[in-house]
């Protein structure tokens, strides 16, 4: 081939690489600027990425949801940041416009949706497995019931998925830190000679009042009648005897109730029950731990949610006899026949 043909050919190559590469270069561009535009979306919108499933399925998933215009540009762009292989499964939600780009971080950082789950104070560890065994977005099995007392009544985050065996762990992990913390600044009583006898006392008070100002009270006349040999004779521990813990017992004792032979009967046996009958909180364990000061030996209800308290049984009594006439004047015609 003549030399002047030689060198148009290498032009002519040359040019079109050139022309390639700038081709190449715009796409880039235009790629990457759609990556990083603002998506479909105007509001905020959830989404559910299973486990196991691929680059371009995530790609349509969000595509079919309306977060995302084009799967290719996601796909591309996951690709790019060496992010496809490190998109993590679960529920999202995706603010209104995210781009591509931001989706992709999202996935990959794991910013899943945070759900709560609330156990309230004084539940039995029966009643706090059957909270999280009906909550529909835990998953896995219980297959043994906790001890009594162990768990911490808190609310818990957890994302849509997680085990309800790891939250049972953390309320013991939580019980067994506030119980050490508490421990550490109680007042010294030989009542309560160890963290164990602490929490079955709060589990007790944490049963008897839901009022925040009564506790420490309830907790000194409890530990006033174990000073004196005095039974403890609180309610919820035959309540506890009679169900075991599966239920709330739904009615008012009756003197077969109060006869159960039962170590957990203060009716009927002295000193502390031989475990927990609940739960018991921060505040109860506290209130055990340092209790108030009084010499206080009875408490009755009084019909409104809080106590009556006495020094002597003479004064009981009186406000026994008070409370057992709101409490019959309150009940339907059909059960005092």
């Amino acid at each position: 081939m003549p030399g002047g043909g030689i060198r148009r050919a290498v032009v002519i190559f040359s040019s079109l690489v050139i022309a390639a590469a700038i081709i190449a270069g715009g796409v880039y561009f235009w790629v990457e600027d759609r990556y990083r535009a603002e998506g479909p979306s105007r509001e905020l919108i959830s989404v559910i990425i299973p486990n196991g499933v691929g680059l371009k399925r995530i790609a349509k998933i969000l595509h079919d949801n309306s977060v995302i215009e084009y799967p290719w540009f996601f796909v591309a762009g996951a690709r790019s940041e060496s992010a496809h292989r490190a998109l993590k499964a679960g529920e999202y939600a995706f603010p209104a416009k995210v781009s591509a780009q931001e989706v992709v971080a999202i996935l990959r950082a794991g910013r899943t949706v945070i759900h709560y789950v609330t156990i309230p104070e004084g539940l039995t560890s029966r009643q706090i497995v059957d909270v999280l065994k009906k909550n529909p977005g835990l998953t896995g099995v219980i297959d043994r019931l906790p001890p009594e007392g162990s768990l911490l009544p808190e609310t818990y985050d957890y994302s849509l998925g997680d085990a309800r065996a790891s939250i049972l762990r953390r309320m013991q992990k939580g019980q067994v830190k506030i119980l050490a913390i508490l421990w550490s600044k109680r007042l010294k009583d030989p009542l309560i000679a160890s963290p164990q006898d602490a929490v079955v006392l709060a589990s007790i008070v944490e049963k008897e009042t839901g009022r925040a100002d009564e506790r420490s009270r309830i907790a000194a006349v409890f530990l006033n009648r174990l000073r004196l040999g005095m039974r403890l004779q609180s309610d919820p521990t035959v309540a506890y005897a009679v169900t075991l813990g599966a239920r709330n017992l739904g009615r008012f004792l009756s003197r077969k109730d109060l006869a159960v032979d039962s170590a957990y009967n203060t009716y009927r046996f002295k000193g502390l029950p031989p475990g927990p009958i609940s739960n018991p909180g921060r505040a109860a364990i506290e209130a055990v731990l340092q209790p108030m000061q009084t010499a206080e030996l009875y408490f009755v209800a009084d019909g409104a949610g809080g106590h009556v308290f006495a020094g002597t049984l003479k004064a009981h009594n009186r406000n026994a006899v008070k409370w057992r006439r709101l409490r019959d004047a309150s009940q339907p015609a059909s059960k005092k026949k």
